[in-house]
């Protein structure tokens, strides 16, 4: 992973709202043609009612006309290593391919451990499956 997708993802933990868990969340990924999307999570106060940081970053991916996830990073303030949740787990593998790399980050070290989507969710919805 280049240090760009970690900074941004940081830099979006920085920004996140997220008053009643206090569990600040940042999360960026690449296209396959390489552009950068980062998000954060967005508590509201009916929580947990919210969305997650790599829900903000799929949106705004989405939002640019779209494409294929190369690789994602997510970091969390108090969390070293935090990975996806669930829904966001499979959010990503709609835009994402099992080999997709997700880089699970160390907010004070900067030390990385990558993982693939497959590995994360290895049973993933696929949307040939609901047709």
């Amino acid at each position: 992973m280049a240090d760009d997708l970690f900074a941004k993802a940081r830099s979006a933990m920085r920004k996140a709202h997220a008053p009643y868990s206090k569990f600040p969340v940042g999360a960026a990924l690449r296209t396959t043609d390489g552009r950068i999307y980062a998000g954060c999570n967005v508590e509201s106060v009916s929580f947990p009612e919210g969305w997650c940081a790599e829900t903000t970053a799929i949106g705004h991916l989405v939002m640019d006309g779209g494409g294929r996830i190369a690789e994602l990073a997510v970091i969390a303030e108090k969390l070293p290593f935090c990975t996806p949740c669930g829904g966001c787990r499979q959010r990503i593998a709609e835009f994402a391919d099992p080999q997709t790399k997700i880089h699970l980050c160390d907010p004070q070290s900067g030390e990385k451990r990558t993982t693939t989507m497959g590995e994360l969710l290895p049973f993933a919805f696929e949307t040939e499956d609901l047709g």
